[in-house]
């Protein structure tokens, strides 16, 4: 798979669909802490708008803590108008900036992760294409998956997608649409009612 081209494709699916909300839509919580869905958009748009003078200038305003940092500079982004974000993420949409440690498979999954973090709670479908859900399945089980997935999540566990032929680990069986695997994966409580298997305990357990 060409993964630049499939980043690309996700950032402008995003475009979209920050463009197609309300405002009202654009404030609700999202699944990723204590982010709107707009801000969301604005740290999707900040990894590869903001430079690096921004995020340094927002570090020293947070004691020089990189997660507080990056979180205030998504918030700053954030605060431009719908247009804005979305232009940015269609006009960055080929940037070829490559993560250290995690490359472009966690660039991938970030967005994934991301889209869905905005979607789920809005009751929307996610139209996430399954040859680039199973990138993610392979890059958050293969143990470089850095501020992802910690090994210890899935030590033990083994997890199947039941609507792809992917299946990863042994132990106590996981099972679920794949989507609902990587939202797990990332920490995401929510979608474990979407998931069958005596691994499931285990598993929810480990997410806290």
């Amino acid at each position: 798979m060409d993964l630049l081209a499939a980043i690309a494709a996700e950032r402008r699916h995003i475009a979209d669909l920050v463009e197609s909300l309300s405002p009202a839509q654009l404030d609700v919580p999202s699944l990723c802490g204590d982010w709107t869905v707009r801000q969301v958009a604005g740290h999707l748009l900040a990894a590869i708008e903001a430079p690096s003078s921004a995020l340094l200038k927002a570090m020293v305003r947070n004691g020089f803590r990189l997660h507080r940092g990056n979180a205030q500079l998504a918030i700053e982004m954030a605060a431009r108008p719908v247009t804005e974000l979305a232009g940015g993420l269609r006009r960055h949409a080929d940037n070829p900036f490559r993560p250290p440690i995690v490359g472009y498979p966690g660039q991938l999954t970030d967005l994934q992760v991301h889209g869905q973090d905005m979607r789920r709670p809005l009751g929307l479908p996610h139209g996430l294409h399954p040859d680039r859900l199973q990138i993610s399945l392979d890059f958050l089980t293969g143990g470089r998956a850095v501020g992802f997935t910690p090994r210890r999540r899935t030590t033990g566990l083994r997890f199947t997608a039941t609507d792809l032929d992917w299946t990863w680990g042994n132990g106590p069986l996981v099972t679920g649409p794949a989507e609902a695997l990587m939202m797990a994966l990332t920490g995401r409580r929510v979608v474990l009612g979407e998931l069958d298997g005596p691994g499931v305990r285990v598993l929810a357990g480990r997410l806290g």
